[in-house]
């Protein structure tokens, strides 16, 4: 078995390696495993490992953590796995692979490879209600989507909260969540422009006094607003360029650009220059004057309306 670990949910890849271990020992027992890691372990100690046979059991597994940090590693990785003995199973965690580069190619096509890409809202839903079955209880994808909104979509966070909700009580409802769970404050910057430019004025205060409960301070929301103002501009310029072809030229992320598409659409080029140089005004002002940054946004976000 040669496998590799890969992407940027951390939780997922990690349960994914602690199964396949688990599984590995339940058959085989500790003797058989071996463990190292890339930026610590020499070429040779990785190497050895590989292509040593097992000890006091009929199979060995090593688990190589990072190996691509060691050069002497990547390069030879091709004629390693090529000469793994039969008794061996290796499994190469990868969290973050350049792309671009040959070894992450070989790693495609010469192993069993898992890459685990961050889940969306609608996809950490779907994993939620199917862990609560796993754990011998019951989510509604209604309910699932409530306590994403309530403690946020971090997924090491919310799966020990619904381990808490199953032992509580294993059919989860929204009481129950209400009841175990503290609301933890989700609201972004993009939202809370959205409010202002929607004239929703009471939304968009309140927005604004949960990015403030998060410690998040009036030059950070001046910041934020900014570079929000500058993907509308680029968006409102952008003449019939589909938001692919703008993400691609501007260096932005597609689902940025696809999500400030519909707010640039209600405004006018006026407006937004209008917003633009209050932004500025603002901005210019704090750092020349003692004024009231929260009072000076607050109108700012009044006035957007």
């Amino acid at each position: 078995m040669k496998v590799a670990l890969t992407g940027e949910n951390a939780f997922g890849l990690r349960a994914e390696l602690e199964k396949l271990v688990a599984d590995f020992l339940a058959e085989h027992g500790d003797m058989a495993l071996e463990r190292l890691d890339g930026e610590e372990a020499s070429f040779e100690k990785m190497q050895e490992a590989l292509q040593s046979l097992p000890f006091l059991a009929s199979r060995k597994m090593v688990v190589l953590r990072a190996p691509s940090m060691n050069k002497q590693f990547t390069e030879a990785a091709e004629r390693l796995l090529a000469e793994l003995p039969e008794t061996t199973d290796v499994i190469l965690v990868e969290p973050k692979l350049d792309k671009r580069l040959s070894y992450y190619k070989f790693l495609k096509k010469a192993t069993d490879f898992r890459e685990f890409a961050p889940l969306d809202r609608a996809g950490l839903a779907k994993w939620l209600v199917a862990q609560a079955k796993a754990g011998g209880g019951s989510l509604s994808p209604a309910d699932a989507a409530y306590l994403i909104d309530r403690v946020g979509a971090n997924q090491q966070l919310i799966g020990n909260e619904l381990e808490k909700l199953l032992l509580y009580d294993s059919k989860i409802a929204r009481e129950t969540i209400e009841l175990l769970t503290e609301a933890t404050p989700q609201s972004t910057i993009f939202e809370l422009l959205e409010a202002a430019f929607a004239g929703n004025t009471k939304r968009a205060m309140k927005l604004y006094a949960e990015q403030r409960a998060m410690k998040v301070e009036p030059q950070q929301i001046i910041a934020m607003l900014a570079w929000q103002l500058h993907v509308l501009a680029l968006i409102k310029t952008a003449g019939d360029r589909t938001p692919d072809q703008i993400a691609r030229e501007a260096k932005l992320n597609p689902f940025v650009v696809r999500k400030s598409a519909a707010a640039a659409r209600k405004l006018s080029p006026a407006q937004l220059k209008t917003f633009i140089a209050s932004l500025l005004e603002i901005d210019t002002r704090l750092k020349r004057e003692t004024i009231d940054a929260d009072e000076a946004l607050e109108n700012y976000l009044f006035r957007t309306r």
